[in-house]
């Protein structure tokens, strides 16, 4: 179980590639647009303390009261250049350039965001569809089917069957957010992991993700059953419904449900380990690829040679290029075991799915596991190896739009910045 937007990578040290990288003990020098040796006297320091200054490269602030050492007289400096027009000189970015920068690394996140959470939305819905849907005859394997599945019902129940639960899943990402930093303060496991970490360290952190994703556990299974539930017979619920349905399987009441359904307690193993190998397979891709691209990017672009525009690509996009290969890698290798936490999740809620098979009709939910073991051995037996990888186009066709959305994004960026440089 994870929010599908990973939360910032906040544990193992990662921050984001503006700061210094110190997941396990390297560290790499952050690039910036202002980061050059031309730029160096302008550089600012952030206040530290009440009554501190703006301090030139290389200054100290000094104690609270205690005024400030004469600065010793030399040349008066010249005024930014394109002060007053936002233009540029020399290469030099004016401060139009900078609003530009600032403002399209703000629209290049968003844009990822919206591709994670809004745009690839139907495809996490037939995927679990196709997970839970032990009925299925076509395991939708490649794009080309699903493509056809989701005409098929948009068809015959409209577009909100596809967008079905989204609500749901940002309540998720909410509750596992909230989680972790009330945990995190009133426990004295880490939400994050310095730099000189240690297995004590590490075994305390993934503790806290442990405990954060058994919180979170009850309202996931209500957003998956939002996000299976067929448009034919589904009521309207409201946005808390997810909330409401989660609080009411933790204690038993105003759920309908079977004798079939599993305890939350025999969910927690698999939904914890799921979650937590995510994260962890998630942390080491996304390390390993901004460390490839910090090099590359150090070899291929000399800091003397290096353009404006090529600067601030480098600023940005390594991070969310990073994010996307760790989410997909962690997606690919651990979609068995998320299509057997789902059909855990799903037993004895009495949830009614589209048929995927037809697009059209919709089928109940009867399975009998006794638990992951059964699970597991009852998949492989009658559905074959395949049967864990049902409804793997979707992921094909959610990551293949991402990627074009980070590519057009980046397009449109180096084209802004060249224009106004």
């Amino acid at each position: 179980m994870h929010p599908r937007r990973p939360d910032g990578f906040d544990g193992l040290g990662y921050r984001g590639s503006a700061r210094d990288e110190r997941g396990f003990g390297v560290a790499f020098p952050a690039r910036s647009f202002s980061s050059g040796p031309e730029l160096g006297h302008w550089v600012t320091t952030p206040p530290d303390i009440p009554g501190s200054r703006n301090l030139h490269w290389g200054e100290k602030s000094p104690p609270y009261g205690v005024p400030a050492p004469p600065t010793p007289e030399g040349p008066a400096e010249e005024p930014f250049p394109g002060g007053g027009g936002g233009g540029s000189l020399g290469g030099v970015p004016g401060p139009s350039t900078e609003q530009l920068s600032r403002f399209a690394g703000f629209g290049i996140g968003l844009a990822s965001l919206f591709t994670e959470n809004v745009l690839a939305h139907p495809c996490i819905v037939l995927r679990r569809q196709c997970q839970v849907n032990y009925h299925a005859r076509h395991y939708h394997l490649t794009p080309f089917t699903v493509i056809n599945i989701m005409y098929s019902f948009n068809k015959t129940q409209g577009p909100r069957a596809l967008w079905k639960g989204m609500g749901s899943t940002f309540i998720v990402q909410g509750v596992t957010l909230g989680a972790e930093g009330i945990i995190s303060e009133f426990t004295p496991l880490p939400r994050e992991v310095s730099h000189k970490w240690n297995p004590k360290q590490i075994g305390e952190h993934l503790l806290l993700k442990s405990l954060t994703y058994i919180v979170a556990m009850p309202f996931y299974s209500a957003s998956l059953i939002e996000t299976v539930q067929s448009e034919i017979i589904r009521d309207n619920t409201g946005i808390l419904e997810c909330v409401k349905e989660g609080i009411g399987r933790v204690i038993g009441l105003g759920v309908p449900h079977s004798k079939r359904l599993l305890p939350l307690l025999s969910l927690i193993f698999p939904t914890v380990l799921h979650g937590v190998l995510h994260y962890i397979i998630s942390s080491i891709i996304q390390k390993i690829v901004l460390l490839i691209l910090k090099r590359k990017t150090y070899h291929g672009h000399p800091a003397e040679s290096t353009s404006p525009v090529q600067s601030m690509l480098d600023a940005y996009f390594p991070e969310l290029i990073a994010n996307f290969a760790a989410s997909l890698c962690s997606d690919v290798i651990l979609y068995p075991l998320e299509t057997v936490l789902h059909r855990l999740h799903i037993q004895g809620t009495r949830t009614i799915i589209d048929n995927t098979d037809l697009g059209y009709e919709v089928l109940p939910i009867n399975t009998q596991y006794e638990g992951m073991r059964d699970c597991i051995n009852t998949i492989k037996q009658e559905e074959g190896m395949l049967g864990f990888y049902k409804g793997f186009g979707a992921v094909i066709i959610q990551y293949t739009l991402h990627a074009a959305v980070l590519q057009i994004t980046k397009i449109i960026y180096s084209t802004l910045l060249q224009n106004s440089v």
